[in-house]
């Protein structure tokens, strides 16, 4: 780690000013940036520290939906009554993630730019080349160990995974995300990494998240997050699932489906050919099961990681059925 300067910043302006400045991050959890300080792949040249900004830890919740502040703690949204009643899979999605300790310490907003644990991404002292952090130097993924990597939203330039939870449920449920002077849908916030994948997020120098808000609806108050990984905890998913659905007045006809995959694919993914798929039709488990192979529609593996196509289908169709079940 090499020497940085630090500045504490005392205002929201005095925050972005200073982090427009090149080589500056932005720090507030430090969950995530320590770690990638650490392996190298971040080396700023300047820390400005927002986390005793006032007013950004604020969770919000009323009939119109949910405001959570960029400095509202993992655990505290997790937690809260009204997020886990009006938003469950916002809740479920946070407690599945990381551990308690990173929790209580990570904040929302810092949650949202994680970058991916690609193992060639987070080695630059044995792969020099990589395209997000050296464009135009190559992918050390696509000649190796492919098992954690993506097969939707790929690039001949990177097949790297976004790791989070949180996000997925934020896609299913039409998120927007607060950038100061600037509203982006989270959908458009993530960017797909086509020729250029050391961009990652639609955020511009002296931009910060602010928010996010997310609109209640019948979908999201019926909702689960559906995580399978190699162990139990503090582990990243194989393939998620962030499901919401809203029934006709019958209990079985899907008035309104809303379903995002993890774990699979370059950046949170919505499977919405599935939602199409079944949308006001009766909610049958073999029904179910053949419109989430859409869900991978456009595929494609690099060897190891064959198995994501066909898994992902299966913990949609899980989490629907699921659904169906509390109907």
């Amino acid at each position: 780690m090499r020497d940085f300067s630090y500045l504490r910043a005392t205002s929201l302006d005095a925050a972005r000013q200073a982090a427009a400045l090149p080589g500056a991050m932005l720090l507030a959890g430090g969950t995530t940036l320590i770690d990638l300080a650490k392996c190298g792949v971040a080396e700023p040249d300047s820390l400005v520290d927002i986390s005793h900004l006032k007013g950004l830890d604020r969770i919000a919740v009323d009939e119109r939906g949910a405001t959570l502040g960029a400095l509202a703690k993992m655990a505290h949204v997790a937690d809260h009554a009204d997020i886990k009643s009006s938003f469950p899979a916002v809740s479920e999605a946070l407690w599945q993630a990381a551990s308690a300790q990173i929790r209580n310490m990570a904040t929302i907003g810092g949650n949202l730019m994680q970058r991916t644990r690609c193992p060639y991404f987070r080695d630059p002292s044995n792969f020099p080349a990589c395209n997000k952090r050296e464009p135009g130097s190559g992918c050390s993924a696509l000649g190796g160990v492919t098992r954690g990597h993506a097969v939707l939203g790929t690039s001949d330039a990177c097949i790297a995974m976004y790791p989070g939870d949180l996000a997925v449920a934020l896609v299913a449920f039409d998120a927007i995300v607060h950038l100061g002077d600037r509203r982006v849908a989270a959908d458009d916030f993530f960017l797909l990494p086509g020729t250029t994948p050391d961009r990652e997020h639609a955020i511009e120098p002296g931009e910060m998240i602010t928010a996010i808000e997310i609109p209640g609806s019948a979908a999201a108050r019926r909702s689960t997050y559906l995580k399978v990984r190699d162990r139990q905890s503090y582990e990243f998913a194989a393939a998620s699932a962030a499901v919401g659905i809203e029934f006709e007045a019958d209990g079985r006809t899907i008035r309104d489906l809303r379903v995002a995959l993890g774990g699979v694919a370059t950046k949170p993914w919505r499977a919405r050919a599935v939602e199409a798929a079944l949308k006001g039709k009766v909610l049958e488990p073999d029904a179910v099961r053949a419109a989430s192979l859409l869900a991978v529609e456009g595929a494609a593996d690099h060897g190891a990681n064959h198995y994501k196509i066909e898994l992902a289908p299966r913990v949609v169709a899980r989490a629907i059925l699921k659904m169906g079940e509390t109907a």
